[in-house]
């Protein structure tokens, strides 16, 4: 029995006779923690996903509880995450919040943890970034539209039209016209005259790039140029244009010019540091391509580091791509990590444990509720539905004819249907797309859920569960053919 306190500090919890047992072991180091009392309320039910607040409202009303539900007693009643419905009705009924908790009851730590601290506010940012169409001539006008339509979505900022060197493309004025239509900003990526001159004047705000080559006609264009040396190695030149630049008043950023790997990186990225000490008040750029593009390897993590390279070296933007598949959603990335560490700059803080919309391949965290917890949960249950869990290198089925685990799926539901009989094709199809998800979630070291997404950090597709499904189902009967 709680020891008397006020109730603000007292919460009601309400679970399921099969949630029970974990939901005991989990909250008495969360009480402490948190400081607060509790009482749990068994309803009446073994799984407590199948819930909908009608049918709690019900139960409440008929329930023998000690005491009554009321704001002298409860600061409020917390739900399983999994409950359906409206939750005003019971909540004006008792005069108390009623909140849901987390899908899975595990994450109760984090969900009393985000009660009490805000999320980062990641709506800033101090880097732009600039996405090119790469070979825009090779495509029709409704291909760049639409591409120029999707970096924008996924946080671009300037989109740059990319021509093509040795051809020169009589539409570039055409199209540069057609984006700036479309409310986009545009840059232009070309060393030929014409096309960059007709982009120009069609609105281009931003041409890439400037060096000893074309200094002679860039720097009369009035549009701000991207300043590169003669050659990547070449600091003298680069220091030459931009004296140049400087006397004529033409707008720039300068580009030391990133390099692949094997290809001089490391020596890159010490000139980006040169140019930084040299000019510690002029805009720089950063092409950030040349690694993402031309490094098989998935490209958040280096989008990642290369975002707190940019936000330690003060360089304002970046140019970059989307051209082969790996780098497929390299924009977005770009954008989570520009955000993140303009945050943990501005605080001085690790980019750790504050978003995970970056964590894409594995999860930040995986929770196990070992063999004892899932032995106690399956001698409860008295229904012949399977619960499935993924973890310590193992796939784990439950329900009321047993406990079966084991590393092959094809191995496992043999078993289970030796021991349970044979079930319908629907059924069989749901067992084997939860296998399917759980043998993925131990094979990459994700969290698995029954019936919910595996997290593939901001690529998640949300999934509605197989309850879910079947409730609408019911409430939402097809019409006779």
């Amino acid at each position: 029995m709680p020891v008397e306190t006020d109730s603000s500090a007292r919460i009601l919890f309400l679970t399921g006779r099969l949630a029970e047992p974990a939901l005991r072991d989990l909250l008495p180091q969360l009480a402490k923690q948190h400081q607060f009392e509790y009482e749990i309320e068994v309803l009446g039910i073994s799984v407590a996903a199948l819930m909908h607040t009608d049918w709690v409202a019900r139960k409440l009303s008929q329930s023998e509880h000690r005491d009554p539900i009321s704001p002298e007693r409860y600061q409020k009643v917390v739900l399983p995450g999994w409950c359906q419905g409206s939750l005003d009705g019971l909540a004006g009924e008792y005069d108390l919040p009623f909140e849901r908790g987390p899908k899975d009851m595990y994450d109760l730590p984090l969900f009393f943890g985000a009660s009490q601290k805000e999320p980062p506010d990641l709506s800033q940012y101090s880097i732009d970034i600039i996405a090119e169409i790469n070979h825009a001539p090779r495509m029709t006008d409704r291909e760049i539209l639409q591409l120029a339509g999707r970096y924008r979505d996924s946080g671009a900022d300037l989109i740059d039209v990319g021509c093509i060197p040795g051809e020169s493309w009589s539409r570039v004025g055409e199209v540069t016209r057609m984006l700036v239509a479309e409310g986009f900003r545009v840059s232009i990526d070309s060393f030929d005259q014409r096309e960059v001159s007709d982009a120009v004047e069609q609105g281009a705000e931003l041409v890439l790039s400037c060096n000893q080559t074309n200094i002679a006609w860039a720097k009369m264009l009035g549009a701000e140029l991207v300043a590169i040396p003669d050659r990547p190695d070449d600091l003298n030149s680069l220091e030459r244009t931009v004296e140049e630049l400087d006397a004529q008043g033409t707008p720039y950023r300068i580009d030391p010019i990133l390099e692949p790997i094997s290809f001089g990186f490391t020596a890159s990225l010490a000139r980006y540091y040169e140019v930084r000490r040299k000019w510690p008040d002029k805009a720089m750029m950063m092409g950030i391509g040349n690694l993402t593009e031309l490094s098989e390897v998935d490209s958040a993590g280096v989008n990642f580091l290369l975002a707190g390279i940019c936000q330690e070296l003060q360089v304002e933007s970046v140019l970059t791509t989307e051209v082969i598949n790996w780098c497929r959603t390299a924009v977005k990335e770009f954008d989570h990590a520009r955000r993140l560490m303009h945050y943990c700059f501005a605080r001085k803080t690790l980019p750790k444990h504050l978003d995970s919309n970056l964590v894409m391949l594995r999860d930040a965290r995986l929770k196990e509720r070992g063999a004892e917890t899932l032995e106690q949960m399956q001698a409860q249950i008295r229904d012949p539905n399977f619960r499935i869990f993924a973890e310590r290198g193992e796939l784990h089925l439950l329900n009321r004819d047993g406990y079966w685990h084991g590393s092959d799926p094809y191995e496992l539901f043999d078993q289970i249907t030796a021991a349970s009989g044979e079930m319908d094709s629907s059924h069989a199809f749901y067992i084997g797309y939860e296998l399917s998800k759980a043998v993925t979630a131990l094979t990459l070291g994700k969290e698995y859920r029954q019936d919910q997404a595996l997290s593939w950090g901001f690529l998640t597709v949300p999934e509605v569960s197989a309850h879910e499904r079947r409730r609408h189902q019911k409430q939402n009967p097809s019409p006779p053919i």
